[in-house]
C-alpha cells in the first residue's frame, strides 16, 4: 500500500470573504471562470457530473461545459448512454470544477432537463466534421468488440456520407442545469479553508451562508 500522508501542500494565494461578493451566485462564478481563464492551464471548462446511475450507485465523470448563464450550465452528450439514461430517470445532479493554479473549487447541485432541439443543433453545426462523426458513430456505453470495430465504423460512415451534409443524431444534444445551491472553496492555511454557500430561494434570490471547512 502506497503511504500519502506526507502529500501537503498549504493555500495561501486568496480569500473569500462575505464583505467582497456579489448577492448573485452566477456572477461570483462568471468572476471565476474568467479569472481561471487567465491563469489556469488546460480546459478550465472541464467539470465533474455526478449523476445516480440505473443501478442505484452515484457516478462520476468529467465533461466539458460548453455555455453559462443566470439560467445554468450547458454540457452535451448522447441521450442513450449510460451518464444521458441516468440524467433522464433522475435530474437530480452535482456538477463541480476544480482550478488548482487558484487553489478553487465549485460545486454546483441542480436540476438537469434536456436543451431545446435548436440549441443542440446549433452547437452540432459548430463542430468540426470529425466530432459530428464521431457522435453519431458512437453507440456510447454499449459494449464494443475492439477498436478495430470502431475505427471500421467510422470509415464506412465517412464514406456513405462525404460530401453530405451531417445532421444532428436525435439521441445526442444538451443537457440545462438549473443551480439550486452553489458552494464556492477557496484554499487558505492551515486547512481553515474559506466555504460560501448560495442557496436559491423561491424569489430567485440567493441565500448565503458561510460554512465551516
Amino acid at each position: 500500500m502506497k503511504d500519502l500522508s506526507d502529500y501537503r501542500k498549504s493555500y495561501e494565494k486568496s480569500e473569500l470573504l462575505e464583505n467582497t461578493i456579489p448577492d448573485d451566485a452566477i456572477q461570483l462564478f462568471h468572476k471565476w471562470f474568467y479569472e481561471a481563464e487567465e491563469q489556469e492551464d488546460g480546459e478550465v471548462n472541464a467539470m465533474t457530473v455526478s449523476s445516480i446511475g440505473l443501478d442505484g450507485f452515484p457516478k462520476s465523470r468529467v465533461v466539458l461545459l460548453k455555455k453559462f448563464n443566470e439560467e445554468g450550465f450547458i454540457f452535451y452528450t448522447n441521450y442513450n448512454s449510460e451518464k444521458g439514461k441516468a440524467i433522464l430517470q433522475n435530474p437530480n445532479i452535482c456538477i463541480s470544477f476544480f482550478w488548482p493554479t487558484l487553489e478553487r473549487q465549485v460545486i454546483i447541485k441542480g436540476t438537469a432537463e434536456k436543451t431545446a432541439a435548436v440549441i443542440s443543433d446549433t452547437y452540432f453545426d459548430s463542430r468540426p466534421e470529425g466530432s459530428k462523426l464521431g457522435a453519431i458513430v458512437s453507440n456510447q456505453s454499449e459494449v464494443i468488440p475492439s477498436r478495430a470495430f470502431l475505427d471500421e465504423k467510422l470509415k464506412v460512415l465517412e464514406n456513405e456520407l462525404s460530401g453530405s451534409e451531417i445532421k444532428r443524431p436525435e439521441n445526442w444534444g444538451g443537457f440545462l442545469v438549473k443551480p439550486i445551491e452553489v458552494e464556492f472553496w477557496q484554499g487558505r492555511a492551515n486547512r481553515l479553508h474559506d466555504r460560501i454557500r448560495y442557496q436559491l430561494n423561491q424569489d430567485f434570490s440567493w441565500k448565503i451562508d458561510r460554512l465551516s471547512p
